[in-house]
């Protein structure tokens, strides 16, 4: 996992929501930071210097295509499933793996289930 480029989608507490307080999603961040991991994280709903004050985490407005080695969709936003699966692995690169913890897409997109 060292330098592995890792996307979490999601950093709120429950989907569509702005808020950050109790979010689970942090500890996920900072383990995968522990095994020299380069963690992105993308959540519409917060607010930039929200997450930096509280969590010293920086929050991508536009994560960048190509990057990514494996996606995490942590949050079961409705902006997520809009954005659908192609358009998630459009993030990534070639060989790469989608985690979907939320199960926000149907088991026939061929995503990892945790």
């Amino acid at each position: 996992m060292v330098d592995a480029n890792i996307l979490i989608m999601g950093l709120t507490f429950k989907e569509d929501c702005p808020d950050i307080r109790n979010s689970r999603v942090v500890e996920m961040a900072k383990g995968l930071e522990e095994y020299q991991a380069n963690v992105d994280i993308y959540d519409p709903w917060v607010e930039p210097k929200n997450a930096e004050q509280e969590y010293g985490l920086e929050i991508l407005s536009n994560p960048e295509p190509k990057q990514y080695d494996a996606v995490i969709i942590a949050v079961a936003h409705e902006c997520f499933k809009e954005m659908g699966v192609q358009k998630i692995r459009g993030l990534c690169k070639k060989n790469h793996v989608i985690f979907d913890v939320k199960y926000l897409f149907p088991l026939t997109e061929n995503l990892e289930r945790l």
